[in-house]
């Protein structure tokens, strides 16, 4: 039977169709992250928005199974050219596109012809983690952090063709101020609040963060922030590289995430009797991610180019610790200034990057959270020097291989997941691996450079 109220829904899409034609759009995009981390899109016309959010827009099962390179991989639960999904825009997360004037965009939930929730749908697995910590008495804000290089458009391969100036430079600001000013802007009038933006330490490249919010929402501003980067920069004459390893040798962009987690005010990672102050809550959560960080690779740093970014010494965060404000640990714990603690305490996980599917990632943080709360987990003494100095230093999966093999064996997330898409998702990888696993690195970093 469906879960779908469609006359409801097709009511909702016609209000909100009557106020977007108002405000002077005429196409609405709907996206889905695929499990190669690739936001994929139909769109619509708006006045068509009440019957894609009663009905749905078709799509191929097949997507489950795409490579960021657009191969499609076999696996277990493959149908092949057969089979039909619906994709239901949330009316909910509809906004207006500063960026793309006509334009509105909303992310989609996946549902099969006869109106039931798919089974590898990324968004509702991450809706499905948020409830299931809501159940147990607490919530949790989320933030990812975005890095990406620019070039000029006509020196896609160059990481200095459009800056100039040292790592966190004002001269590599200035260099750009018209372009970030315009990013900035066009982000605000689409309702993504930028806490900072900066010049990062790679030739070419920025940091940009945004302020937290619920997880689902925290993943669905993650995409829209990375396409408003797009846009924003090609209209710049400029072309924005989002992989972990533009070039071998230089450094990476990162896609860290800031997790708290809450029971009703208080932030659980202030004015707790635990480690600097955690509470033994927040501890417990902590310590089921940094526990499960091997398997949680498989999911935050999910692409072969993943792993020419995670080197020792590149503030990436590969070995198996954590600390205060060690920005070498993969697991972070940043306090804030005295006097903001019980609002800005939280974790950072600094080993992703944003080759992974958002939704993925905030459903795998919290469903490894919520394994450490539920067997009382503790965290393992801090490190306060960088790990990769300490002999006795175990490094986290250096392969993407090798992140499978620890992601299957982990039962808990395993089972959260589902059989289905866990086992797809490992497919995919396996996918990713022999298509590009052999190449150079050279080459690997050419082929991946634009495909996030």
């Amino acid at each position: 039977m469906s879960q779908l109220d469609r006359a409801e829904l097709a009511q909702q899409g016609a209000i909100r169709a009557d106020g977007l034609r108002a405000a002077g759009v005429e196409l609405v995009a709907l996206t889905f992250v695929d499990n190669s981390g690739i936001a994929r899109v139909k769109a619509v016309p708006v006045d068509r928005l009440w019957s894609a959010a009663a009905w749905g827009v078709g799509a191929s099962n097949s997507f489950d199974f795409f490579l960021a390179t657009d191969d499609i991989a076999g696996g277990t639960y493959s149908r092949g050219p057969v089979g039909d999904l619906r994709l239901h825009p949330d009316l909910d997360a509809l906004v207006p596109l500063a960026a793309q004037p006509g334009w509105a965009w909303a992310p989609v939930r996946k549902y099969d012809t006869e109106g039931e929730p798919h089974p590898q749908d990324a968004r509702a697995l991450a809706a499905a983690a948020t409830a299931e910590l809501a159940a147990q008495g607490y919530r949790a804000r989320l933030a990812f952090e975005l890095e990406w290089v620019i070039t000029a458009a006509d020196a896609p391969d160059d990481p200095r063709s459009a800056t100039a100036g040292p790592a966190y430079g004002y001269a590599r600001l200035s260099s750009q101020a018209a372009y970030l000013r315009t990013l900035v802007s066009t982000l605000s009038a689409q309702g993504v609040a930028v806490e900072q933006i900066h010049p990062e330490y790679a030739a070419g490249q920025f940091e940009l963060s945004v302020a937290a919010d619920d997880p689902v929402r925290a993943a669905d501003i993650a995409v829209l922030t990375r396409e408003t980067i797009r846009t924003v920069s090609e209209r710049h004459g400029l072309r924005a590289s989002f992989t972990p390893k533009f070039e071998p040798g230089g450094v990476g962009n990162g896609g860290h995430v800031h997790l708290s987690i809450w029971d009703g005010d208080r932030n659980l990672c202030a004015g707790g009797d635990g480690p600097f102050g955690l509470t033994r809550t927040a501890e417990a959560f902590g310590a089921g991610i940094f526990g499960r960080l091997p398997a949680l690779l498989a999911i935050g740093a999910p692409s072969v180019v993943s792993y020419l970014r995670l080197e020792p010494h590149h503030w990436a965060g590969v070995f198996s610790a954590w600390g205060l404000e060690n920005r070498e640990a993969p697991l972070r714990l940043v306090q804030g200034p005295a006097g903001q603690r019980d609002r800005t305490a939280n974790f950072e996980v600094k080993c992703f990057d944003l080759t992974a599917n958002p939704y993925l990632v905030v459903a795998a943080l919290l469903f490894a959270g919520l394994a450490g709360v539920s067997a009382v987990a503790t965290l393992p003494e801090p490190v306060d020097v960088d790990p990769g100095t300490l002999e006795s230093a175990t490094r986290l999966p250096t392969s993407l291989a090798e992140a499978v093999t620890a992601f299957e064996a982990d039962s808990a997330l395993t089972t959260a997941f589902g059989p289905e898409l866990a086992t797809t998702l490992m497919d995919v990888r396996r996918g990713e691996i022999d298509r590009l696993g052999a190449l150079p690195p050279e080459e690997l970093c050419a082929v991946m450079r634009y495909l996030h």
